[in-house]
């Protein structure tokens, strides 16, 4: 299991569906009547009761479903699971927009009763998870990660003196890199047409990265996550060739924002 850290549009998804959550139980609609007499009264109906069905699942248990899929997504192994073409992050992304667009269809009611407050507040919970679906990809402030994790800039030690899968640079900068790094592989050469002033350097990233393969494939071949120190092995443009302390060597294509060591 990849446990990635949750970001901040995770962390608004979750609220959101635990609003959708609660609304599902205030009243979806209200019906006003007036008695022989002449007094008035009112009966709401919630969306768990069988006169409004099609309300609970189009509306709540989507919107609640695709936030469940879009956080779930962060810990599963990379590349997400794909089921019917969509990986799990995009069926919760359809499932969330689904769901907002089914709440603004059920204002119209249908029923001849008016709009209660569960389902006011189950369409702005709805439009804040499939607005926060669609942006977090988008918004780097919503792609940050929700915590922080284990800081980057620890004690100067060899890899080895760090616990399992974690590394700090050695002292001495990038000059002891290959001397304190001890991969399952050594490192090569850079080849030749590439900057032979190159030299390498520890960094770490400000949130989860793909790293993709050095043949160009588009499959990640790994994660880079934040926290954890990388060894840049060679540049090609404005992309870094890394390698993660397992030996595994791709492509970072997004070098914005890097820590260098």
């Amino acid at each position: 299991m990849n446990n990635r850290s949750l970001s901040r549009g995770d962390a608004v998804a979750i609220g959101a569906a635990v609003l959708l959550f609660i609304a599902s139980f205030l009243d979806v609609y209200k019906i006003e009547f007036t008695g022989f007499d002449g007094s008035s009264a009112s009966e709401g109906a919630n969306a768990w009761e069988s006169d409004l069905f099609p309300v609970l699942p189009s509306v709540f248990l989507a919107g609640i479903l695709g936030a469940g899929l879009i956080v779930g997504s962060r810990f599963v192994p990379q590349p997400d699971r794909e089921f019917g073409g969509l990986k799990l992050s995009q069926w919760g992304v359809a499932l969330a927009v689904t769901s907002a667009w089914a709440a603004l269809w059920s204002l119209g009611g249908g029923y001849g009763a008016d709009v209660g407050a569960g389902l006011i507040i189950g369409l702005l919970a709805s439009l804040l998870l499939a607005g926060v679906a669609v942006a977090t990809p988008l918004v780097p402030a919503l792609k940050a990660p929700l915590t922080s994790g284990p800081s980057p800039t620890g004690p100067a030690a060899p890899f080895g003196a760090q616990p399992p899968g974690y590394g700090y640079p050695a002292a001495g900068g990038a000059a002891n890199v290959q001397q304190s790094y001890q991969p399952t592989q050594a490192v090569p050469a850079a080849p030749s047409g590439t900057d032979p002033n190159f030299q390498p350097f520890w960094f770490a990233v400000p949130a989860s990265r793909p790293l993709y393969g050095e043949d160009g494939s588009p499959t990640p071949v790994a994660e880079l996550a934040p926290g954890t120190w990388y060894l840049a092995v060679e540049q090609r443009g404005q992309a870094l060739v890394a390698q993660t302390q397992d030996g595994r060597r791709g492509v970072l294509q997004d070098t914005s924002g890097i820590q260098r060591g």
